[in-house]
């Protein structure tokens, strides 16, 4: 059923059942059991408390929500607790969240087939929505009802809108086709092929001029939106180049690819990136800025991941999918990123501890990356072993 929301803690007390063994074993086998004055009983009765304490914790995020079908996209709502959840089947489905509950408002059956990008407007009034079909739409958000539809707006099946703002969208298909459309009028401003594959993103800064294209061809294209034409076209990447990120008041664009690689570039210059880093083993899918330094990123092992990129290094896990993540997105309020998986859920994840990172993890103290991959950030649904031990001292 649509909506059904998962309204129990994830692995909490869990974690702390499977760890209590080792210990037992460990003071057990030492010499200073005695000494020390920690026996069966107190472990026992420790971890009682640690798992009451756990489970009577109030909770900080909202609930999981569970859909039927499969997701291939998410929105959050730009000044209220909305996500707008796409779906394999053209639905889109309208959910109210908060810590307590998720609650469904509305189901919009919009297109024939499946959806491939949705997007709130810049008011949150309108939701852009592209499918599978060819079709773009613009659907008011309060009533539900259409209010434009664009049909064959493409040759090929749209992947990727883009809101920019005054009613204009942007939008890429599966053929390398990208195109800027004003809504109040019946065709497209412009229609610019960048490539042979498909147009993976498209981003913008606040002053418009540039449009930055993503594609399955490796090749980084960036279009003069004011002149209708090709701006400069980047050396071919040896890998799928998959989602874009904005840094430092606009002037630091973040490309990630399908190998794991994460090029930057400085805005204006996109024909050469000016360093690359390798951000982990598998494809990144997806990526949210946070601040003006770290951005999260996650993708084919369904982890979440943050990173700080001014200096450069891994900080650690924000939570975790069992299946591969598609999107990502960050609440209007900055207190929640949101991601959906294959396995046609969508989890919210607590961040405001990102406000003060620089007292959680020091980011010039020099890095171990094995060791900073796998640490478990506050939000992350697992615990680090070292946080469990020290809880016991």
């Amino acid at each position: 059923m649509y909506g059904k929301a998962e309204t129990k803690p994830i692995r909490g007390p869990f974690i702390y059942h499977m760890a209590l063994p080792s210990i037992a074993n460990f003071d057990k086998n030492s010499s200073d059991e005695d000494s020390s004055g920690f026996n069966d009983s107190s472990e026992s009765e420790l971890s009682d408390d640690n798992a009451n304490a756990e489970k009577n914790k109030p909770r900080d995020h909202p609930p999981t929500i569970i859909c039927e079908d499969f997701i291939v996209d998410i929105s959050l709502h730009p000044s209220k607790n909305l996500v707008a959840i796409a779906n394999i089947v053209g639905d889109v489905l309208l959910h109210e969240y908060n810590n307590d509950e998720t609650k469904l408002l509305n189901t919009l059956e919009l297109h024939l087939k499946a959806c491939r990008d949705i997007e709130f407007d810049n008011e949150g009034t309108t939701l852009y929505s592209t499918a599978k079909d060819k079709t773009i739409m613009a659907t008011d958000v309060e009533s539900g009802k259409l209010k434009r539809c664009y049909e064959n707006a493409h040759d090929e099946p749209v992947y990727r809108l883009v809101n920019l703002d005054n009613n204009k969208i942007v939008t890429g298909d599966d053929g390398g086709t990208v195109k800027l459309w004003d809504m109040r009028k019946p065709d497209p401003i412009f229609s610019i092929k960048i490539g042979e594959e498909h147009v993976s993103d498209m981003i913008t800064n606040d002053a418009q001029k540039y449009l930055v294209c993503a594609s399955g061809d490796g090749i980084l294209t960036s279009i003069d939106l004011k002149g209708s034409k090709i701006f400069t076209t980047s050396e071919e990447y040896d890998s799928e180049l998959t989602c874009l990120g904005l840094f430092r008041s606009d002037t630091k664009l973040l490309v990630a690819s399908s190998i794991g690689k994460l090029y930057l570039f400085n805005w204006k210059e996109f024909g050469l990136h000016s360093d690359e880093y390798i951000g982990q083993k598998h494809a990144i899918q997806c990526m949210v800025p946070i601040t003006q330094n770290i951005v999260v990123t996650s993708g084919e092992d369904g982890v979440l991941r943050a990173a700080h990129m001014f200096p450069q290094r891994q900080l650690g896990v924000v939570g975790q999918h069992r299946l591969p993540v598609e999107r990502l997105d960050i609440s209007h309020d900055g207190q929640y990123i949101a991601s959906c998986s294959h396995d046609n859920d969508v989890k919210f994840w607590n961040i405001s501890y990102f406000e003060s990172i620089d007292s959680i993890i020091d980011v010039n103290h020099k890095q171990n990356k094995r060791r900073d991959l796998s640490n478990n950030l506050p939000s992350s649904s697992i615990k680090n072993a070292a946080d469990f031990f020290s809880g016991l001292v």
